[in-house]
């Protein structure tokens, strides 16, 4: 029989058994036998693996319970969730190695250090992390998890003998533990009895925001080298304790596709992941193919997926020395559903992922002394090419904006330090207290040379996502690769805040500069506390320093609270945001004083934001994130099923994400309108232009790439589209720092981040175009030539007043994954100092 034609029946065949008469012999080896004191997946679920989708509890529920029963099984809590769910880890070995664990990591992490070439690699464990559905509702990974870490602790014999003394396995079974809870929910909560696999049927189709996503709607697995979320940081605190080999993320794609396992694209690796690195990972597939071939499975690699951007899961090990190998499973979204390769089961990707989960396992130890021999090189290699000097980062005027990017730096066991003494480097200042040095000759300096490179040369102009990710550039801060080492004091093995000044107590006023990152926290608490304040529209100097545009002035006098409340609360709130607050005795100041029109009163923002069927989640969690936990902003989600009903009096501002379709329907849109009119302010991100254009909001001008197709062959056409999209980039734009948009900016240039082709064309009056990409607008990533001479000129902000209230677009994203520290204040601005513009 034609050996694709046999695959193509077995594989119906499986899926159907699969639905029918389940028990654990359809997904485990049947060659072994099983330690029958060992629970049972069904002992604890009540049910077999598949026949329905495990939530959260039952999985950690589940994993204790092995833990308890097994001496394979150590379990480690490692912290909670948002939505205060515990973390696990299981590290899964054999006992032996269980009394000696902590000299077995040791020793494995010592082949990333000097002195390596002593340790006897013949006698050491290959370490392995196994990871599970990162996206909640990919979740026959997870599902798996159950199988296999029940497999580990229970089969017996000489093989998983011999597979757990050479093999540590860290196993985290869920991810992402919210995602994977709202998914379970939706997928039992609409199974029937008789399971229909139509793909029209309710349970095929998640509510927004479905379960990919965490508590605040981030994709997860964008965060590995940024480290902004509670899951993410746990995950790298336990690679940097380890330091494992290979490390592997089990996903789900379309469920008319089959299997695929890594490599990816070839042409799409980052450079700076070694060219040993692929070719391991094409040697692990073998296995894989193996394995799949063995159960009739279909798969494919080096097709689709890449290995460029180092924020993702299967990505961020190659610049480690670790090998990152991704799975995506065609999905069947719920329990069963028709598909181009027949009827799909959840029973079914669960075996595909089972049996991946454990040809990475046979593969490990197949080629352990390989891959920690690569790893041990990976770093004598590293050491060798490390180049003196050092990098250093800051902003005289925002500490806190270089703190937070030290944060990140110290969760990836980064050495960084003190700068001992200010210097300049090309008319860039850095000053103790706001400025770091970060030695190039150390460990991790080729993941240092990851996160802060600046590149526009490519091989391919597709990227599975983003091109561009320099973490200086993301923070708008001052950085050099030619900071003189002996300005480095003291390493820092504790980050504490920025250093500030409290306040003393004024009997006239209080001043706060706006550069701080924290300054929108400060205000709001100032704002809310019932406080009066004011925005400075120009710049003055006092005795001892200048203060910039958009300095907030308190009044000491004429407030509902005396001179002591007011001191002792401006103490509090200053400690609370590390901020400096400082007090001054006159309002004779150089240039405006302090009781000129040229201070605008303040008023307490009361913001919502749309969410709902066709805003894109991703954008908008990046807004509820920002709000609620960087600056302690109240904001209310409106939910656009129920916008009709919603009093929009109750607020000030309301901010819409980007979003596709028809969203905001004509009803919305015509509230909206009226609600503008009467004094709101509306704030449009990315898309939200061509809805302000439609709908009469903004009169605005696009400039369209008009490319066209010559000699594109039909089989090259999507990388043609492909290529004229911009999936994420950086550029350069330059700010009008008069502008209320613009507060808090010390310099006349922006990076911004942007990820449309939407360009609008600068207004002919000068002062509208606050902010314009610059004649050489590309700092690092990819754009097309074409789409290169469209954007400068263009403007990624526009404002427009409209009755008494304003409209107010933004081209791109201000909030992009929580990282993108250096353009938040341009959102803040938006809410705070909006009516001034």
């Amino acid at each position: 029989m034609n050996k694709i034609l046999f695959s193509l029946i077995l594989l119906l065949s499986l899926q159907l058994t699969a639905q029918e008469d389940l028990d654990l012999s359809y997904y485990l080896p049947q060659d072994v036998s099983y330690n029958d004191e060992i629970p049972k997946p069904q002992d604890i679920l009540g049910y077999i693996p598949g026949e329905w989708h495990a939530n959260h509890d039952q999985v950690v529920n589940y994993m204790n319970t092995l833990a308890e029963a097994s001496p394979r099984i150590r379990l480690e809590n490692r912290g909670r969730t948002f939505e205060n769910r515990p973390l696990i880890l299981l590290i899964i070995t054999s006992e032996e190695n269980q009394e000696n664990l902590e000299e077995i990591r040791r020793q494995h992490v010592a082949l990333t250090e000097p002195g390596s070439e002593d340790l006897d690699l013949e006698n050491m464990p290959v370490v392995v992390n196994q990871g599970f559905s990162i996206h909640g509702n990919e979740a026959s990974g997870t599902n798996a998890a159950l199988l296999a870490a029940y497999y580990l602790a229970a089969a017996e014999g000489e093989e998983i003998e011999d597979l757990l003394e050479n093999t540590v396995i860290l196993f985290d079974p869920a991810f992402n533990p919210d995602g994977l809870q709202r998914f379970s929910y939706w997928a039992n909560t609409n199974k029937s009895a008789n399971i229909n696999p139509d793909p029209q049927d309710r349970e095929y189709s998640e509510v927004w925001p479905g379960g990919r996503t965490n508590h605040y709607w981030f994709d997860m697995n964008r965060d590995w080298l940024p480290v902004q979320l509670p899951e993410s940081r746990v995950r790298i605190e336990t690679f940097h304790q380890w330091y494992p080999n290979i490390l592997t993320d089990h996903h789900e794609m379309g469920p008319n596709a089959s299997f695929f396992f890594q490599p990816g694209i070839p042409s799409r690796t980052h450079p700076l992941t070694p060219a040993l690195n692929q070719e391991l990972t094409k040697e692990i597939g073998t296995y894989h193919a193996a394995a799949l071939d063995n159960i009739g499975s279909l798969y494919y690699t080096e097709e689709n997926f890449d290995d460029f951007y180092y924020g993702k899961g299967s990505t961020f090990p190659d610049i480690q020395g670790s090998i990152g190998i991704l799975f995506e499973q065609g999905s069947s979204r719920g329990h069963a559903q028709e598909t181009d390769n027949g009827i799909l089961t959840f029973p079914f990707t669960i075996k595909n992922q089972f049996t991946a989960a454990f040809s990475t396992l046979e593969a490990a130890q197949k080629m352990r002394v390989q891959l920690l021999d690569y790893q041990r090189n990976f770093y004598r290699n590293a050491r060798r090419e490390a180049k003196k000097g050092a990098y250093a980062f800051g902003n005289s005027k925002d500490a806190s904006s270089a703190y937070h990017l030290a944060e990140i730096l110290k969760r990836h066991q980064v050495e960084v330090r003190e700068v001992k003494e200010q210097f300049n480097v090309k008319e860039k200042t850095f000053k103790p207290g706001s400025s770091f040095i970060v030695p190039k000759d150390q460990k991790h300096h080729r993941l240092l040379e990851a996160m802060f490179e600046k590149r526009t040369q490519f091989t391919d102009s597709l990227f599975y996502d983003i091109s561009a990710w320099s973490l200086p550039l993301a923070f708008n801060l001052d950085f050099t690769a030619g900071a003189p080492i002996k300005n480095a004091g003291q390493t820092i093995d504790s980050l504490t805040g920025p250093v500030i000044t409290l306040p003393e107590k004024s009997r006239y006023a209080y001043l706060m500069e706006w550069h701080p990152y924290e300054a929108p926290k400060a205000l709001n608490r100032i704002l809310n506390q019932g406080i009066r304040a004011k925005v400075a529209m120009q710049p003055f100097r006092n005795a001892e320093r200048t203060f910039d545009y958009g300095t907030i002035m308190i009044p000491a006098q004429n407030q509902d609270m005396d001179a002591e409340e007011i001191h002792k609360f401006l103490v509090d709130v200053a400690e609370d945001a590390h901020i400096g607050i400082t007090a001054i005795e006159t309002g004779l100041t150089a240039g405006v004083n302090l009781g000129s029109n040229q201070f605008r009163a303040l008023e307490p923002q009361k913001v919502a934001l749309l969410v709902g069927d066709g805003i894109t989640p991703y954008d908008a969690g990046e807004v509820w994130h920002l709000f609620d936990q960087r600056y302690d902003m109240k904001i209310t989600k409106l939910d656009l099923s129920r916008f009709s009903r919603a009093d929009l009096s109750r607020y000030t501002d309301i901010i819409l994400p980007n979003a596709w379709g028809n969203a905001v329907g004509e009803e919305e849109m015509k509230k909206l309108k009226e609600w503008v009119q009467n004094g709101g302010t509306l704030i449009g991100f990315k898309n939200a232009a061509q809805w302000f254009e439609k709908n009469d909001f903004m009169d605005l001008e696009f400039i369209e790439n008009d490319v066209q197709a010559k000699n594109v062959t039909f089989e090259q056409r999507r990388d043609f589209r492909g290529a004229q999209g911009i999936g994420g980039a950086i550029f350069e734009a330059k700010q009008d720092r008069s502008h209320p948009v613009n507060f808090g900016y010390k310099d006349d240039k922006l990076a911004l981040f942007r990820d449309t082709t939407i360009f609008v064309k600068a207004d002919s009056t000068s002062y509208k175009n606050p902010l314009m990409y610059t004649e050489e607008p590309l700092l690092s990533g990819y754009i097309s030539e074409e789409n290169l001479e469209i954007l400068p000129g263009t403007v990624p902000f526009k404002h427009n007043s409209m009755g008494r209230g304003n409209v107010i677009l933004f081209t791109d994203n201000t909030n992009f994954r929580a990282f993108w520290y250096g353009t938040n204040k341009l959102l803040m601005n938006a809410i705070f100092f909006g009516d001034e513009m």
